[in-house]
């Protein structure tokens, strides 16, 4: 097995976004499809995908995640792909519509957490998050140090 993560329900995981934890409160999921061409799907099985300053929009009533890194195909000739390019994402109109009107109305913004396959098809978790502010980040740094502290106290003990 390789080195990428393997969860228990079929889920090999392709890329994920650390950071979304700890900058933004995330208040609600989705799992939703991607649309790739042909030359986009080896580097997603070789784990060449960044979601660094990703981000998803709503247009028109379909979804499309924009700076998503897909590193290029060393088979693929004139037909590779364009590594940053707008792909759209694949999910219900009702949702689509749904979080549409909450990131025009509430601030939020529709950020990837991760990227992984699930039974041979390439899925996105998305997650509609509120930023945090400067003393939120040190407060969840502060609970995190914590966290740790005390862990490794009771951890000789037990």
């Amino acid at each position: 097995m390789s080195s990428k993560k393997q969860q228990d329900d079929g889920q090999k995981i392709i890329a994920a976004n650390r950071k979304a934890h700890f900058d933004y409160f995330i208040i609600e999921r989705l799992e939703v499809g991607i649309s790739l061409v042909g030359s986009e799907l080896r580097p997603c099985r070789e784990g060449k995908v960044t979601l660094k300053d990703s981000y998803a929009e709503e247009i028109g009533g379909e979804l499309w995640l924009y700076d998503m890194h897909i590193g290029s195909n060393p088979f693929s000739n004139r037909l590779d792909h364009e590594p940053e390019r707008k792909r759209r994402l694949l999910a219900h109109k009702i949702e689509i519509i749904k979080w549409g009107n909450k990131v025009r109305t509430s601030g939020m913004t529709i950020v990837p957490l991760k990227v992984y396959f699930k039974d041979g098809k390439v899925k996105v978790e998305l997650a509609l998050v509120k930023g945090k502010a400067k003393y939120d980040k040190r407060e969840a740094l502060q609970k995190k140090d914590a966290k740790r502290d005390i862990d490794r106290e009771l951890g000789g003990r037990y």
